[in-house]
């Protein structure tokens, strides 16, 4: 038996094919479009989503030699985008970044609630429940015809299966849900929302929720003998297929580390029990678009440019431009400000041929100080760190991450957040979560800071910090 995993990030969805002892077999991905409008609103298309899911899935198979009949179990891990069901509506998908509901999640952050507590007392715009709000303020015909509303790790499980199981792991971290006592239905109450009907048990991660339908086996060209299992938001999944005992790293599109055991604190996302795994809470500090960052760097270099042939060049040429400094706030900042207003600064110019590679450089510093503050905030002085996500890949990546934060960067060559989504799947047929995730594990490349490097980054960070002072200031200013 194989065990099937899919990713469905803010680009792209990923299918990966695991043996039971956790072996990756293959490999395989698909795109689909952002659709962006003014105001920050950006969707997506879930049929675009599914088809690629399916590619992805099919490209996958082709290349283990595997026949459909040979995947027996599956599990999905999305970003925390909101998929709409209602006839006619496209995109109907709204994207986990868009930042349509600012004032809606202002208006929920004023209240006195556990569900705000636990999204460190301001809420995001990037969270369900103020998407809501703005959908039936604002969309009131999408919101009439609305026939289901789900997270998007919840909706391709429905797609896949029929079933209506909601997953613990994105009811908790971005809904108007309390593990100890299920729905909170007197804030939904209070936000207009008590009308919404959320049908589905909500179930923890790795649990089955049953085999394929004959439409989800007809349409991911697979046998309906499958089991599909609870899965998880992205971020998490990659924590769970990271090095265990440990803080991670999910650096990817945003940055995000996740930890056990830190308390409920401002700007910090929970804890959240059982997201993850059984009678165990996990916190989430976050960095809003940090690889988004790079990537519309790259998109500025004239020829085609990757990011592996860029850094590639830095590797080469290293430090460029060590007067320029960079706040890459691009988005906001989650942790610690908790400001979707905040953007990003520049200080310096980089001049030359090699000025772009010298911002994508020093933004990439900016990043992982970013990280070292997130770490800072949520009061945790890690040795070790487990990193996943895109920029892992990247070996000069993980030895600034090393030399920005102090601590030995353990990373897992084989793609922890598909590995994560792989151990959810295979928990009900492996006696569990816990023990899938060791059956799954594998050796990491461990990192270790340079000595020579943490006395240049210790000026950086001294810089970032009277940055951020300088910044706050000027908003005040232009307040007046």
């Amino acid at each position: 038996m194989l065990i099937a995993a899919v990713d469905v990030g803010s680009a792209r969805a990923r299918a990966g094919l695991f043996t039971p002892d956790g072996h990756l077999v293959a490999r395989a991905s698909r795109g689909f479009e952002t659709y962006r409008s003014p105001g920050g609103q950006a969707d997506f298309v879930f049929s675009e989503i599914w088809n690629a899911v399916a590619e992805a899935l099919s490209e996958a198979r082709r290349m283990a030699g595997a026949s459909p009949a040979d995947l027996g179990a599956l599990a999905f891990d999305a970003t925390c985008s909101l998929v709409i069901e209602a006839e006619g509506l496209e995109p109907d998908v709204i994207a986990w970044h868009d930042h349509r509901a600012v004032a809606e999640a202002a208006e929920m952050s004023a209240l006195d609630h556990p569900v705000v507590a636990r999204a460190g007392g301001r809420v995001s715009p990037e969270m369900q429940t103020p998407k809501l709000m703005w959908l039936r303020r604002h969309r009131p015909d999408i919101w009439n015809a609305m026939t289901g509303i789900r997270d998007l790790c919840d909706h391709l499980a429905w797609r896949a299966t029929g079933g209506t199981a909601r997953s613990l792991c994105a009811a908790a971290s971005k809904w108007p849900y309390l593990p100890e006592r299920g729905w909170a239905v007197d804030l939904m109450d209070m936000l207009g929302l008590g009308a919404l009907s959320l049908p589905g048990q909500v179930l923890p991660p790795g649990t089955a929720i049953g085999p394929l339908s004959a439409r989800g086996a007809a349409e991911l060209g697979l046998d309906r003998s499958c089991v599909v299992a609870v899965g998880l938001i992205d971020a998490f999944s990659g924590a769970l297929g990271a090095a265990p005992d440990m803080p991670a790293l999910i650096a990817g599109t945003s940055n995000c580390v996740m930890a056990p055991g830190v308390a409920q604190a401002p700007a910090l996302w929970g804890p959240y029990p059982g997201a993850i795994l059984p009678e165990e809470s996990v916190t989430e500090g976050g960095q809003s678009a940090t690889g988004a960052t790079l990537e519309q760097i790259r998109r500025l270099y004239p020829g085609p440019e990757t990011h592996e042939t860029i850094l590639a060049r830095i590797a080469a040429h290293p430090e460029p431009e060590p007067g320029l400094h960079v706040l890459p706030d691009l988005k906001g900042n989650r942790a610690p400000f908790a400001d979707p207003s905040m953007r990003g600064v520049i200080h310096g110019m980089a001049t030359g041929a090699d000025g772009l590679d010298a911002l994508y450089w020093r933004t990439a510093v900016g990043i992982a100080l970013g990280t070292r503050q997130v770490i800072g905030h949520m009061g945790i002085a890690p040795g070790r760190i487990a990193m996943a996500g895109g920029q892992a890949r990247s070996a000069l990546l993980r030895q600034l991450y090393a030399d920005v934060t102090g601590a030995d960067i353990h990373w897992q060559p084989e793609d922890a957040v598909l590995r994560g989504t792989a151990i959810a799947a295979a928990a009900p047929h492996l006696g569990g979560i816990r023990a899938a995730r060791t059956r799954f594990h594998r050796e990491v490349q461990v990192t270790r800071p340079a000595r020579a490097a943490q006395a240049l980054r210790e000026r950086d960070w001294r810089i970032f910090l009277r940055m951020q002072e300088h910044r706050a200031e000027i908003m005040e200013m232009s307040r007046e």
